[in-house]
């Protein structure tokens, strides 16, 4: 943000942690490409204070001595850690026009955020070349043939040196440079990229630099104006741009600092770690008895410590890891209408072969629970489920061939996903109507399923700085679903054991309802409506053997095919700026299920039986589980 000549020492101490993460997933990004000034720049020049090798980034040293010549490097800034939490190495989110990298026969990074820049040098190093002072190459677009990837992540912040070197005096201005910064953005989107994250300008009046001095009052005008103008035109452009609501994220961390592990006695936004175009902070400051970085905000007079970059990563990744989790709402409900399902199939076959008398009712009440399991995937989070359910229903025999039926179910599953465990749970309400058909060998079974969804209680979760943040909040949904199959019992009529290979067609639809979280912080996201379908084919077989006359085993496996197996989209808007709305990628449903059904029923008295089953489905990446316990009557 601030020219190369004005960067300055200071603190921090997460190089180790950002490496550690570097592994973490999921990531639907096959790069992650960054643009912009010093408050990106990953170390385009040399460290002249640092270890031999070293590269500067605007941020501390990591400690514990902080000082130039301790031997320490700076720590790592927000594009760095973001990067290692995608799952990038540290050279691809190194500087891309490093010298220092370059005499060490390092590869070019991904980073082309040089200290320095102004709006017009960012759009260069896109569109023709970066300079830097120390060395000089091709711009991004034409070391690419003019290519943007479609499937990176692009991360641009711009204008605070457009501000600091005299550039931006009026409103005009202002706009002008917003202006050269979305054209940054329109000049990858017009080459191909489609998914750009960009910061919007932290309050220029607010930095230690400006705070407090007859300047404050026109910056912070001047930077509202930017963003402004920035908002409206990224509107205009074609793709998916994730807008990062900094000046709103600062303002929560120096109205609340407790909540971020900041020192709630200091002045944030007047002071800094390392004195450097702003007055030390007396109590944790760089020459101070007690130095530490991490309880303040500003590095120098416009860079943030250690703190603020993490701050900022975890605030991005929150964006991102959001439709991760969100798009498994529809997927709550499709395994709460499995689980139905495979109860009443459960009732059906212990059935088989010995329905009521005709003319009669067999009435069923059964309780169970379920587990769901989901790994993470590439735009999917991890996930694990619990749930308890409970059914009623009965059925009527017409005659010898056919009966007809209905049952109703309420379900209760709570799901914990992501990294932090948000917790999101679903009241499940669902009738079904059914008919089935058995004759000579052949048998067949149609179900209608209707239901009411209400997901009472949403609290997405995340690291944010030194602690967690959560939004909170609820919706409704409905589903509605048609399943059908037929088979043919090989056995003889009479025969205590049956074995039926049968093929089956199902289709589901679930809408869930959009829905805001309730505040209008930083952090604080809005959802569109939400559709997941589902289309089956498969193929399976059950078979049932009498062990005495009141015990019968059961057991069944099929094979399902679905068709409807799209990765999943959400269309997300900040709550702070809902008019910047961009769709990203969720989770991708399985493209086939294996289905294992294993019951036991036992007949207490002619008339009443006990009934329990054990179903489990399950492919490389989901598993779904479920027990059931229940008894039928006959009158």
């Amino acid at each position: 943000m601030i020219k190369q000549t004005l960067f300055v020492p200071l603190a921090g101490c997460l190089l180790a942690m950002a490496c550690t993460q570097a592994i973490a997933a999921p990531n639907p990004y096959s790069n992650f490409v960054v643009f912009g000034d010093s408050l990106n720049d990953a170390g385009t020049f040399t460290d002249s204070g640092g270890p031999a090798g070293a590269t500067q980034r605007y941020t501390n040293r990591t400690g514990p001595v902080y000082q130039d010549g301790s031997g320490e490097s700076r720590s790592l800034n927000s594009t760095q850690l973001l990067g290692g939490r995608l799952g990038f190495s540290a050279d691809e989110t190194a500087a891309s026009t490093s010298a220092v990298r370059a005499n060490q026969g390092l590869a070019d990074g991904n980073n082309w955020a040089v200290g320095g820049y102004r709006t017009d040098q960012i759009l260069d190093s896109i569109t023709t070349q970066s300079a830097t002072g120390e060395r000089t190459r091709v711009g991004y677009l034409p070391s690419n043939n003019f290519q943007a990837d479609p499937n990176a992540l692009y991360y641009l912040s711009g204008g605070g040196n457009d501000f600091l070197q005299g550039r931006i005096l009026s409103p005009a201005e202002a706009n002008a440079a917003a202006d050269r910064l979305a054209d940054s953005v329109q000049v990858l989107q017009t080459a191909g990229a489609k998914y750009v994250m960009v910061w919007l300008l932290p309050d220029i009046g607010l930095t230690p630099a400006i705070n407090s001095t007859g300047l404050q009052t026109a910056a912070t005008q001047l930077s509202n104006q930017f963003n402004l103008q920035l908002v409206q035109r990224l509107q205009g452009i074609n793709a998916e741009i994730i807008p990062l609501n900094i000046p709103l994220l600062l303002q929560e961390s120096f109205a609340d600092p407790g909540r971020f592990g900041l020192a709630t006695d200091q002045n944030l936004t007047a002071t800094c770690f390392s004195g450097n175009g702003c007055t030390e902070n007396a109590t944790y400051g760089i020459n101070s008895a007690t130095p530490d970085p991490t309880k303040l905000i500003y590095n120098d007079g416009v860079h943030p410590t250690e703190a603020g970059q993490k701050l900022i990563a975890d605030y991005a990744y929150s964006l991102l890891a959001a439709p991760w989790e969100l798009t498994l709402l529809p997927e709550m409900a499709h395994a709460t209408l499995r689980a139905h399902q495979d109860e009443l199939r459960s009732q059906w076959q212990s059935d088989w072969e010995d329905w009521q008398a005709v003319g009669q009712w067999r009435a069923i009440v059964a309780g169970g629970g379920q587990h769901l399991d989901l790994d993470s995937q590439s735009s999917g989070a991890s996930a694990d489920g619990s749930g308890y359910n409970l059914n009623v229903g009965g059925s009527y025999r017409l005659n010898d061939a056919w009966r007809v039926g209905v049952a109703a179910g309420f379900y209760r599953q709570n799901l914990d996903a992501g990294n932090n465990d948000s917790d999101y749970k679903l009241n499940s309400y669902l009738a079904t109507a059914f008919a089935q058909f058995q004759q000579n060998r052949w048998w067949a079974d149609a179900a209608l399923t209707a239901g009411k969804l209400d997901y009472d209680n949403l609290k997405r979760k995340f690291d944010l700085g030194a602690s967690e943040g959560a939004e909170k909040g609820d919706t409704d949904g409905h589903l509605w679903a048609f399943s059908t199959r037929i088979g043919y019992d090989i056995a003889q009529p009479g025969s205590e054991w049956h074995l039926s290979p049968f093929v089956s067609a199902d289709y589901a639809k679930v809408e869930v309802d959009g829905y805001s979280e309730n505040s209008n912080r930083a952090t604080a996201l809005s959802f569109d409506d939400q559709t997941r379908n589902s289309k089956r084919l498969g193929v399976g077989l059950q078979g049932k053997y009498q062990i005495t006359s009141q015990t019968r085993v059961f057991g069944e496996y099929a094979y399902e095919r679905e068709y409807e197996d799209d990765v999943q989209k959400i269309n997300i808007a900040l709550n702070s700026l809902p008019a910047n709305d961009f769709t990203l990628q969720g989770y991708t449903p399985q493209s086939h299920l294996n289905r294992v059904n294993l019951g036991v029923s036992h007949n207490l008295t002619k008339d009443l039986a006990l009934r329990a089953s054990y179903i489990i489905r399950k492919d490389d990446d989901f598993t779904q589980q479920g027990v059931n316990l229940g008894v039928a009557l006959d009158f």
